[in-house]
């Protein structure tokens, strides 16, 4: 059974929800840093996370198998696709100045070479509508989903995928460009490549074809030189259709750390992973670091999470300070201005997310002051939405979304970062 949804009351209750929801108490902070004047607060979304009803995605099949990997569908989401103008201005309202959030593949080029000018005009309005609300835009053109033709042809397993997505990207900017401010090619494009080869011969059987491969899940170590041939080629027709742009991808990038004991292990395991595609970087805008927890490593590789230490939802260790060593490494290796373009924590404690936010704060706040270039903190996420195989359980939401009648309400984590991004300012003794 479906209920219909009223889209103007859900709209009303985003906004209305800022005036009733009470902020945090907390003491005068005795030591902060100012930023930039063109710092970047802000807060992030992705498509298929929020938009709903993706039809066209590779996720979208995935998620409606009969033997799924998914925990449930993702539905309508948040219904971000109609409701964004509301919750564009709630962003705004909260005192972010910028919003980012992807445009969705299968959606604009359904076909392979044919684009819908109809779903391109509808993201030229929801980047008008950040305009308007004076907030900066920070686009990605490929977070984990792809157009279901795209992924029967072999996704980024396919030598052929970088063509495709330079197709793609160049679209988007021809016509988008002049109102993105911040281009994110791919998002996290290190992370994924964990093979789950039933579910995709599931998935291959149900659309008759012979291959199927999702981005999160392939099963080919070549896909990795793939998708980092993807971002250059992208890179270089965004370049030619838009020079000038700040062009750049995003990195999972965990804090490495010798475990008790131990050393040089980190560092090795660091340059191995991380290596590849922060030297890529070298040429591009920035680089997005995306930072949740700490990964230890000894003699044997990665060390699993000591039994007493906290954790999150997730299952990763509670560990906040992890961001500052981040963009430390990925400053100094990639040579170019961070862009913090996610970091955050799956809780349903909402005290513990404002802990969490200021755990993190500080040890960007130390890192800038030691000279580190960043050039903006975005949160995940603006709303607790679908997360991918575990679905609408993990909550990384500013913004609590009622699953029938759409209503977002601000939790006091909202509030508490927006007051920071009012301010423009960091504490640096927490």
């Amino acid at each position: 059974m479906s209920r219909r949804i009223d889209r103007r009351a859900a709209m009303g209750a985003a906004m209305g929800a800022l005036a009733t929801v009470a902020a945090p108490v907390s003491a005068r902070p005795p030591r902060v840093r100012a930023m930039r004047g063109d710092f970047l607060w802000g807060v992030a979304t992705a498509a298929h996370q929020v938009e709903g009803n993706n039809v066209n995605s590779d996720c979208w099949l995935l998620e409606s198998l009969r033997q799924s990997i998914f925990a449930e569908p993702s539905g309508d989401a948040c219904d971000h696709y109609h409701l964004y103008e509301a919750d564009i201005a709630m962003v705004a309202k909260l005192g972010f100045n910028s919003y980012r959030f992807s445009i969705e593949w299968a959606r604009i080029e359904p076909v392979p070479g044919r684009f819908s000018l109809a779903e391109i005009a509808h993201y030229g309005r929801m980047l008008d509508a950040c305009k308007r609300r004076g907030l900066k835009t920070v686009v990605t053109l490929h977070h984990f989903t792809s157009p279901l033709w795209f992924a029967r042809a072999g996704g980024f397993e396919n030598p052929e995928a970088p063509e495709a997505f330079a197709r793609y990207a160049a679209k988007v900017v021809e016509h988008l460009g002049d109102r993105i401010d911040w281009l994110c090619t791919i998002n996290e494009a290190d992370l994924g490549f964990g093979p789950i080869p039933k579910a995709m011969e599931r998935a291959a059987a149900a659309i008759g074809s012979d291959r199927f491969a999702f981005f999160l899940t392939s099963t080919q170590p070549a896909a990795k030189a793939i998708v980092r041939a993807c971002h250059a080629a992208a890179r270089k027709a965004i370049a030619a259709a838009r020079p000038g742009l700040p062009v750049g991808y995003t990195l999972a990038m965990s804090d490495f750390q010798d475990a008790p004991g131990t050393s040089g292990h980190a560092a090795e395991a660091r340059a191995k992973h991380y290596g590849p595609y922060l030297e890529l970087a070298r040429d591009d805008g920035f680089i997005g670091v995306q930072t949740y927890t700490r990964e230890q490593f000894g003699e044997k590789g990665k060390v699993a999470v000591p039994k007493d230490a906290p954790r999150t939802q997730m299952g990763y260790e509670y560990y906040p300070a992890a961001l500052g060593n981040t963009v430390r490494y990925a400053a100094e290796t990639a040579r170019v201005p961070v862009l913090v373009t996610e970091n955050g924590i799956g809780t349903q404690d909402d005290a513990q997310r404002i802990a969490y936010i200021d755990g993190a704060l500080a040890a960007l706040g130390a890192a800038i002051a030691d000279g580190v270039d960043v050039r903006g903190y975005i949160h995940w996420s603006l709303f607790d939405n679908f997360e991918w195989m575990l679905g609408y359980r993990p909550k990384f939401g500013l913004v609590a979304v009622d699953r029938v009648t759409q209503k977002r309400t601000p939790k006091p984590s909202a509030l508490h970062l927006g007051r920071i991004a009012r301010a423009n300012r960091i504490n640096r003794t927490i």
